[in-house]
């Protein structure tokens, strides 16, 4: 049987509240540090599948932690420090009831929304005559509501956050100006490993002194999106299928076997061969993008031994 950290139990000391999300456990100690746990569990439209992918939250925090550490001279985040592979330890921040989503390609559900015949994504007006994968003029953004936990995420537009007041207008310029240039700063990274930045999501929230910063990843195979450079334009000039590092071939797996989140439909069970071909694919991602060679963490242990590094950390 594959090997995979799905539920880890953990009680740290001071804790004063936990939250289990679709891939992180999430624990707050003194209502001001929060302990993120990467686990191995795979969600696709909003919802957890039923097995998870071996190395999958290692290769998700390390690489966001990698992330997060070469933008932080421009953009500031939550992250203190990650003591174990699977963790990163931060400031708990009240976060924006808004994803930021910033695309520069027509793809995925963009791409849905374009083919149902829709000119017009969370107020941004989209030029006909463009084809799926087609790039943009200049990135656009297109956020999302910040759904609870079983809900899913809905597209909304700037005028509409403003007018519900979920973002005051001066916080939201700081928003697009972030997302702007994180998205800037990521796509000359993947360019320099000869992939594209094709979309990603931000999520930002409040300090208690009320600085805006980062919060939870950025830039990993869940959040966002890669092709490859070398054969983009070819592909795309003969209409083949791009070939991408990305959650969306999961995603298309998915859409095979008639499953896409909606209600009654029945989550399908993952190959085994299926789950070893997406953590292979994590790591591909992983070492492309880092240029370092992925040290996988052993199973037999691993629990324990994040134990130990939180606790070491808490001793501080």
């Amino acid at each position: 049987m594959t090997q995979s950290l799905i539920k880890p139990n953990f009680k740290f000391p001071n804790q004063t509240a936990f939250y289990q999300g679709k891939v992180r456990n999430v624990y707050t100690i003194n209502d001001d540090i929060l302990i993120i746990i990467a686990t191995d569990r795979l969600s696709a439209f909003d919802v957890v599948l039923p097995q998870g992918i071996p190395h999958k939250g290692q290769i998700l925090n390390q690489l966001a932690t990698y992330m997060l550490d070469k933008t932080q001279h421009e953009v500031p985040n939550w992250l203190i420090a990650s003591p174990h592979p699977n963790v990163s330890i931060g400031l708990k921040c009240k976060p924006f009831k808004v994803e930021m989503v910033v695309r520069q390609y027509l793809t995925g559900h963009a791409y849905r929304e374009y083919k149902a015949g829709k000119r017009e994504l969370c107020g941004v007006k989209l030029p006909n005559g463009m084809k799926e994968h087609d790039k943009f003029e200049q990135p656009i953004i297109t956020p999302t509501t910040k759904a609870e936990q079983g809900d899913h995420d809905q597209d909304i537009s700037k005028a509409e956050i403003l007018d519900q007041n979920i973002v005051s207008e001066e916080d939201y310029k700081t928003l697009e100006e972030y997302s702007l240039k994180l998205f800037e700063m990521g796509a000359t990274l993947a360019k320099s490993r000869d992939l594209l930045l094709v979309d990603t999501k931000y999520e930002f929230g409040k300090t208690t002194d009320g600085k805006i910063v980062v919060i939870d990843e950025i830039h990993t195979p869940d959040s966002s999106r890669y092709f490859y450079a070398d054969t983009y334009q070819e592909l795309q000039d003969k209409g083949k299928k791009q070939k991408q590092l990305s959650k969306e071939f999961v995603r298309e797996w998915l859409m095979e076997q008639g499953f896409q989140g909606k209600t009654g439909q029945n989550i399908p069970d993952l190959p085994h061969e299926f789950i070893s071909h997406v953590s292979d694919r994590y790591i591909e991602l992983y070492e492309k993008i880092t240029a370092q060679t992925f040290k996988p963490m052993a199973y037999g242990t691993i629990e324990n031994d994040i134990q130990d590094a939180v606790l070491n950390f808490l001793k501080q």
